[in-house]
């Protein structure tokens, strides 16, 4: 018994003409509306566009004057360059929110796509919904940040402590503050979450220390030589204007044992107590070496160890 082979029937010449029409006919419509785009909806893109990026570009040009601002005031009135420094964060983000969602809302109604449209501004709905019924975080964030700029809480470039954690402000906008602390390491918090602010760059700063002395010395003779040598390194050409005014060592501030503790505080410029206080410690080490006053040692990290005397039966078995 055989098999034929014979090959398949293929459509009749009316189905293929009909497919030849159909495609022919998807092809012609995709032209005539690739036409239309780049006559119609492609200028209005590019004009949008070309718009954004002109703002943009303006809303650059004031942040880098108000930058350029910053830096000379940053030598006479520091307050005033964190201020502006602030603002300029503030501005630039503000601008990029806005102008992205108009480019955005412009940019579906040119390809005329209304419920992409109506979509969007639904979700905003919902968000604002959201944000009052559930995502009130966010609306405390905003609303704290407000607060924290029209009070001058703090500014950028500042050195600040917030809720424990220390540090200078790098940014801040309307819903977080950016620290970055003495490791480089870096802080976001929302400024909900900042219920106490300790500014450390306002007005002025206080360098502090304590001197601790062993107890056998004098304390006026060790008053007088703190006090000396403090008033040296005030009247220093190098810290004249560092030091904005004279030393305080009020006397002895505690006694831990042998150990004598002496307080040293200058008030100084604003983030400028590190460099006078490492040379008043060197201009103390010194002067104390040269009088011969001892430094006080901790008691908790002396070590006492007791020699029992040799009894007399001892002494006379090595005998």
């Amino acid at each position: 018994m055989f098999f034929s082979t014979a090959p398949a029937v293929p459509k009749n010449i009316a189905d293929i003409s009909q497919d030849d029409a159909s495609l022919r006919n998807f092809v012609h419509l995709w032209h005539h509306k690739a036409l239309a785009f780049v006559n119609d909806e492609l200028p209005q893109l590019l004009f949008i566009l070309l718009l954004a990026l002109i703002f943009v570009r303006i809303v650059i040009f004031f942040i880098n004057r108000m930058n350029r601002l910053a830096d000379q005031h940053a030598a006479t009135n520091p307050q005033r360059a964190s201020e502006i420094r602030t603002l300029a964060t503030v501005i630039r983000a503000t601008s990029y929110s806005i102008i992205g969602f108009v480019v955005l809302l412009h940019t579906l109604s040119a390809i005329h796509a209304p419920a992409a449209v109506t979509g969007v501004l639904a979700s905003a709905s919902v968000v604002g919904v959201g944000i009052g019924l559930g995502a009130q975080s966010l609306f405390k964030d905003i609303i704290n940040g407000i607060f924290i700029l029209i009070e001058n809480q703090y500014n950028v470039g500042e050195n600040v402590k917030l809720d424990g954690v220390s540090g200078t402000v790098e940014n801040l906008t309307l819903r977080v503050t950016t620290l970055r602390d003495a490791d480089g390491c870096v802080y976001f918090i929302p400024n909900s979450q900042v219920t106490a602010v300790a500014n450390m760059s306002r007005d002025f700063s206080v360098a502090t220390m304590s001197v601790s002395v062993d107890a056998t010395s004098d304390p006026d003779r060790v008053l007088a030589l703190l006090r000396a040598t403090a008033m040296e390194v005030r009247n220093d050409p190098a810290f004249q204007s560092i030091a904005v005014a004279d030393p305080v060592i009020p006397g002895i501030d505690a006694i831990t044992g042998r150990m004598v503790s002496y307080p040293v505080s200058i008030r100084v410029a604003i983030n400028q107590k590190d460099a006078i206080l490492r040379e008043l410690r060197r201009r103390i080490l010194q002067s104390f070496e040269e009088n011969g006053i001892p430094l006080g040692t901790d008691p908790t990290n002396m070590l006492l160890m007791r020699h029992d005397a040799p009894t007399d039966s001892s002494a006379l078995n090595e005998a």
